[in-house]
């Protein structure tokens, strides 16, 4: 067996419960890849679904979940940092790490060891581009992106104008101060994405909304708000917190939020898929099996290759 399983797949594929069960197969522990799973109380709207976590009475560890404050800017540097933590922590105990998420940047960072930097604020970068629309912000930083030669910052990361000045600055930041190679160890590992056809994803994407919004989603939104989170912050981690602020602020009414965020999730999963195309053809070996199997054949199947 690989030293670590990666499995990775777009939103409502089912990579949460498969990881679980595969963890609880061989002893594992789940390491999360998902830059919003990260936020403390943020949990429904980011899909935490932490019952996944309990098979069959038991609770499968997990880690880089509720790891940092709402209102926040976790990045990809942090989260280097902290997946080499958890990952060392989990192999010096001997049990093996389940790396699973959605968050193709993420994953390909760690396992590709990209060497990244603390990236400071740019004030005066940040002054020009006020006022800037999403649209010629997303300009800038393809520009930026073709010259540094950048995989980073898909459309995934930059959905609103504060995301796209900071992918702006970060990419400026790196042109300007290259780094060469990689400072992170290689890690070992068989990575595994869920095929689901575009039918089914789509119907599954839109139950789950249902789902979550008749679960509360509304409330968790309305509850940070009313713990001091600015709308301003909520908005800027996109998709459910996006939308639900938005409807929760009055912008817009519920009917707009459901359809709106709808189509949001919808683009964001076909983006998902793009990325991970993309790192196949940057030389990543992924391993698609039908995430339609019953979760058992899936677990069999993933062992086989590993």
């Amino acid at each position: 067996m690989a030293r670590m399983i990666t499995i990775i797949g777009p939103t409502a594929s089912g990579k949460t419960a498969l990881a679980a069960a595969l963890a609880a197969r061989v002893g594992g522990e789940v390491i999360s890849a998902d830059s919003r799973q990260v936020y403390r109380r943020m949990d429904i709207g980011t899909g935490k679904d932490l019952a996944d976590y309990t098979v069959d009475g038991v609770k499968v560890p997990y880690h880089l979940i509720d790891i940092a404050e709402p209102g926040t800017r976790y990045n990809l540097f942090q989260y280097q940092h902290d997946f080499l933590k958890a990952y060392n922590d989990v192999t010096r105990r001997g049990a093996v790490p389940v790396l699973c998420g959605g968050s193709g940047l993420y994953v390909e960072a760690v396992l590709k060891g990209y060497r990244l930097a603390p990236v400071p604020e740019n004030k005066e970068l940040r002054a020009s581009l006020e006022g800037k629309s999403l649209d010629e912000l997303t300009e800038i930083l393809a520009g930026l992106k073709r010259k540094n030669g950048s995989t980073m910052h898909n459309t995934t990361d930059v959905d609103t104008t504060k995301r796209a000045i900071r992918a702006i600055e970060i990419e400026t930041f790196s042109g300007e101060h290259p780094t060469e190679g990689a400072d992170l160890p290689a890690i070992d590992t068989v990575i595994v994405g869920l095929d689901i056809s575009r039918e089914e994803r789509r119907r599954r994407i839109t139950q789950r909304l249902r789902q979550r919004l008749d679960s509360g989603m509304v409330d968790e939104v309305r509850s940070l708000l009313a713990g001091g989170i600015a709308a301003d912050d909520l908005i800027y981690y996109g998709l459910e917190y996006k939308y639900v602020t938005e409807y929760a602020i009055g912008r817009i009414t519920h009917e707009e939020m459901f359809r709106q965020l709808e189509i949001a999730i919808h683009q964001f999963a076909k983006r998902q898929m793009t990325w991970f195309r993309g790192m196949e053809r940057r030389g990543m070996a992924i391993h698609w099996i039908d995430a339609m199997l019953p979760t058992g054949e899936k677990v069999d199947e993933i062992l086989r290759l590993a």
